[in-house]
């Protein structure tokens, strides 16, 4: 990981990047219990370790990162999210929001707010995204097998 990236990730734990992170554990430990949700206790458990620490990583969806398609990038993965933004997608969201307000009212938060509306929205359609660092997504982008770039 860039220097850069560390500073920043140490930035976003410091000024409240880690309360979401637990917000997102909380998330995935409440769909572990349920053991019916435990792919979604999965995912949230990846995206609590995105979140706390996002600086560095970007999201991709899975077909595009492995190439094909899977159970959770088809009409099962639409299904699953949307029982994802019922259950927990949406207050997700909300707090990733409404911490983007507060962060953006100083300048230099706003690059934090920025990361924090990207969470948001991956808040509210987990499903078929997968985390991958900044540079592995540069190598996907090029990929031989991709026809064009993304």
């Amino acid at each position: 990981m860039p220097p850069f990236s560390i500073l920043l990730n140490i930035l976003w734990v410091v000024f409240g990047g880690w309360w979401m992170a637990v917000g997102w554990l909380v998330a995935a430990i409440v769909m572990a219990i349920t053991i019916i949700f435990l792919p979604f206790a999965r995912a949230a458990f990846n995206i609590a370790w995105y979140a706390l620490l996002p600086f560095g990583q970007t999201v991709v969806a899975r077909d595009e990162y492995t190439g094909r398609g899977d159970l959770g990038t088809g009409p099962l993965g639409t299904l699953g999210n949307l029982v994802w933004l019922i259950l927990a997608g949406w207050w997700l969201a909300l707090g990733h929001v409404l911490t983007a307000v507060a962060l953006a009212v100083t300048i230099i938060g706003i690059p934090f707010a920025w990361a924090h509306l990207k969470l948001a929205g991956l808040a509210l359609w987990p499903i078929d995204k997968t985390v991958i660092t900044v540079d592995e997504a540069e190598r996907l982008r090029y990929a031989p097998w991709r026809t064009r770039p993304y």
